[in-house]
C-alpha cells in the first residue's frame, strides 16, 4: 500500500518554515537548510539562557566592587561585613544601589565595615 504525505509534509514544513523566519538567504527558504539551522539556533537558545545569569551576575559582582572601592572597602570584605552585619540584600540590588543610589549604597557599605571591626 502506498501512503500519500500530502498535507501533512505541507504543514510540517510550514511550521518549520514559519520558526525560521528571521534567518539569512535560504535558511528561512529551503526546507533543510532551515530545519538545520533551526535546531542548531535551539542549541544556542538553550545554552545562552544559561550564560545570560552568569554574564548578569558577574556585571553585578563588578559593579558593587566598583562602588564598594570609593567606599574603601574591597567586594570580598564588603559581602562579609554583610553577612556578619545580618544585611540580606541580593547583588541585584545591590548593583542597582550602587548605580542609582550611591548614598544609600554608602551607608550600607558603612554597616558593613562597622559589623567587621566588631
Amino acid at each position: 500500500m502506498r501512503v500519500k504525505t500530502g498535507y501533512v509534509r505541507k504543514r510540517r514544513h510550514k511550521k518549520l518554515l514559519k520558526a525560521a523566519r528571521g534567518f539569512y538567504s535560504g535558511r528561512r527558504k529551503h526546507f533543510r537548510k532551515a530545519k538545520e539551522q533551526l535546531e542548531r539556533s535551539l542549541v544556542y537558545a538553550y545554552r545562552d539562557r544559561k550564560q545570560k545569569k552568569r554574564e548578569f551576575r558577574k556585571l553585578w559582582i563588578i559593579r558593587i566592587n566598583a562602588a564598594a572601592r570609593l567606599n574603601d572597602i574591597s567586594y570580598s570584605r564588603f559581602m562579609h561585613g554583610l553577612k556578619l552585619a545580618g544585611i540580606e540584600l541580593d547583588r541585584k540590588i545591590l548593583a542597582d544601589m550602587a548605580m542609582n543610589e550611591p548614598e544609600a549604597f554608602a551607608q550600607v557599605a558603612n554597616s558593613a565595615k562597622d559589623a567587621l571591626n566588631k
